[in-house]
């Protein structure tokens, strides 16, 4: 089971840190969704939905949404979170929808999960249960970069996929990430191929952050695939660091390490962060209010869509 499926780990933190889905992206989806389609659309089927926020947005458009995560923390959170009465909050995997009749979804969704699947059995439940010319949509993001401060970046990376320690006596977050799943995401999805006889019309439009050019990090992004951007403080980017699987793999190897919030003398995050600060002489001249700068995050992202023969 993947860390935030195990009754240890915070689903409320990931609610409360994890960004948010733009308005442009559900747009694309949709357009893409609704292209040759003479009908209204039907049910959704929201995977790994997490705390419900997919289930939320796109409940308008749709006639009734089913919500589906593994863990019980987050179908949970998704109850409390979601308050459209189309939409049902159940606990399941992707790889078994078998309470769902053949061909009575119209559009499947999966934001930050499609990873974790296991297509294998996955594909075969997708195929059986999507309607012909029904749609489906796989989404995620990764590796964020501090837009204009390209200095941060190195440590990020040295933190967080580093082989060697970060900082003496420290152990990066690098072997406590979930694989294949991490791969896949950071590869941009491309290990994941709906097969051929069942999907037609796979579109892909993916952006990676280090493959940017400017000095700003995202001068060479294409727009479409540049949805995940937020303005947010330097408190709240630790707090989401804070909610990577990989993290909470680390906290379970260093159990007596505490962060400083805990009164401790600080964890891995805690490490990083002060690096990130001390790299930028203004933020570092704040002393202990760094936390209340504002900073523009951009994210990495890929987005694979496919209909449905």
């Amino acid at each position: 089971m993947s860390i935030f499926g195990r009754s240890t780990f915070s689903s409320a933190g990931y609610a409360a840190f994890r960004p948010s889905y733009p308005p442009v992206l559900f747009n694309r989806v949709l357009a893409y969704h609704n292209a040759n389609r003479s009908s209204p659309s039907g049910a959704l089927l929201d995977l790994g939905c997490g705390h419900g926020l997919i289930s939320q947005a796109l409940a308008p458009t749709f006639a009734s949404v089913i919500a589906l995560d593994p863990s019980a923390g987050m179908v949970e959170q998704a109850r409390k979170l979601t308050s459209d009465p189309k939409v049902s909050v159940r606990q399941g995997k992707a790889e078994d929808l078998s309470f769902l009749p053949d061909g009575s979804v119209d559009c499947v969704v999966a934001g930050q999960a499609a990873h974790w699947f296991e297509f294998s059995q996955a594909w075969l439940e997708l195929a059986r249960v999507v309607k012909s010319g029904g749609t489906l949509a796989f989404w995620g993001y990764k590796d964020h970069v501090i837009v204009g401060r390209p200095e941060t970046t190195p440590i990020y990376q040295r933190f967080v996929y580093g082989s060697a320690e970060p900082r003496p006596g420290v152990e990066s977050l690098a072997r406590f990430w979930e694989l294949p799943g991490r791969d896949i995401l950071r590869e941009s999805y491309c290990g994941i191929v709906p097969p051929e006889k069942d999907w037609e019309g796979v579109t892909r439009i993916a952006w990676d952050p280090d493959r940017g050019k400017g000095d700003d990090g995202v001068s060479d992004a294409p727009e479409e695939a540049l949805w995940q951007r937020k303005t947010l403080k330097l408190g709240e980017l630790e707090g989401y660091v804070r909610t990577f699987s990989a993290f909470h793999g680390w906290q379970g190897a260093y159990p007596e390490t505490k962060s400083r919030a805990e009164d401790g003398d600080g964890d891995v995050v805690d490490f990083m962060f002060d690096e990130v600060v001390a790299a930028v002489p203004e933020w570092k001249a704040l002393g202990d209010t760094w936390k209340e700068v504002e900073v523009d995050a951009v994210w990495g992202t890929a987005l694979l869509m496919a209909r449905r023969r």
